[in-house]
């Protein structure tokens, strides 16, 4: 499974007007499902994440994780990030886990994380989604397992 983790200090997602998710200070993670990834690659990926020190502590330095801060996590699922863009100007996706193993996948990465403790606040899984955040730092990594 990968993710592109970005530290916000808020953040949002809508499907159609409406409001799915919001949070406050912590992390929008846009998670994406790979071909021949498992319950244990979402569950280890969450507690990657969980424990990432990317906040910063006392003295400024990224020392602190979303388990030490308290914060929550809006996770948004994001096949896009299997494209294959290595040939010709229109991406491929087919290293993308097929829908239906993508969505257990992707409730099972979220509910990991809840089980870490962390809020958690979810976009709408296979829906055209408009995503606002505030990235706070700017603080933007690439997570693979």
């Amino acid at each position: 499974m990968r993710a592109l983790v970005q530290r916000v200090s808020q953040a949002s997602v809508s499907v159609a007007g409406r409001e799915t998710g919001r949070i406050g200070p912590g992390l929008l993670v846009l998670v994406c499902a790979m071909q021949g990834d498992t319950a244990r690659k979402a569950a280890d990926l969450a507690a990657k994440i969980a424990r990432l020190r990317i906040f910063r502590d006392g003295q400024g330095k990224m020392n602190l994780s979303l388990l030490d801060t308290g914060g929550a996590a809006l996770v948004v699922s994001q096949f896009t990030l299997a494209a294959d863009t290595s040939r010709g100007n229109r991406p491929g996706f087919s290293a993308a886990a097929p829908p239906d193993e993508g969505r257990r996948l992707y409730e099972a990465f979220s509910d990991a994380l809840r089980d870490w403790g962390i809020a958690v606040a979810n976009g709408e899984f296979g829906a055209d989604m408009d995503v606002a955040l505030v990235n706070q730092g700017p603080v933007t990594l690439w997570v693979e397992v």
